[in-house]
C-alpha cells in the first residue's frame, strides 16, 4: 500500500462531498498535468490511502482521508463537451488522461493547516511544503504519512 495526498478544490470536490456518501466511489477526474497523470496511471493502486488537501479556498490544509477502490481507467471528464475539464485532442482509442475511484475513508477533527505542516522539521521533503510544487497529486512516504496523523 502507499500514500498519496491529492489536492482539490472543496467547491468541486471537498471531504463533507466524500462524507455525505462515505460507501459511494466518487470519480477523481479533471487531472490535466502530465506528472500527476502519470503518477495516477503508473502507480496509484487499489487500497492506497489518500490525503484529500483543500487548495484555492479560504481554509488550506489537509482535511480527511479517502481510499482508492479503482485504479487509473480513462477519465470521462475529458470527452464531454459540457465540462470544463473536456480535451478535443482526446479520444477513446487513445485517451489522455485518467481517472480513479475513491472512498470516503475519515474526516480529521480539524483542519491540518499548511502552515503547521510546513513547521515541521521531518516533513521538509513532502513536495506539498518545498516551493515551487503545484501539482494535485504528489507522494507521501510513510514516515511522513504517520507524522501527519499525529499532527492531526
Amino acid at each position: 500500500m502507499a500514500y498519496w495526498l491529492f489536492k482539490t478544490e472543496p467547491s468541486e470536490c471537498s471531504i463533507d462531498d466524500f462524507a455525505r456518501a462515505p460507501h459511494t466511489p466518487v470519480v477523481w477526474e479533471g487531472v490535466r498535468n502530465y506528472q500527476a497523470r502519470n503518477m495516477l496511471r503508473d502507480n496509484v493502486k487499489q487500497d492506497d490511502l489518500v490525503f484529500i488537501y483543500h487548495s484555492s479556498c479560504k481554509l488550506i490544509g489537509i482535511a480527511g482521508i479517502a481510499k482508492v477502490v479503482r485504479e487509473a481507467y480513462p477519465d470521462p471528464s475529458q470527452f464531454d463537451s459540457a465540462s470544463p475539464y473536456f480535451d478535443a485532442k482526446s479520444n477513446m482509442e487513445k485517451p489522455r488522461w485518467v481517472a480513479v475511484d475513491l472512498v470516503f475513508v475519515e474526516k480529521l477533527p480539524a483542519l491540518l493547516a499548511l502552515d503547521k505542516l510546513k513547521s515541521q522539521a521531518k516533513l521538509n521533503e513532502l513536495p506539498l511544503v518545498q516551493k515551487g510544487n503545484r501539482l494535485s497529486v504528489m507522494p507521501v512516504t510513510s514516515a511522513q504519512w504517520h507524522l501527519i496523523l499525529e499532527l492531526s
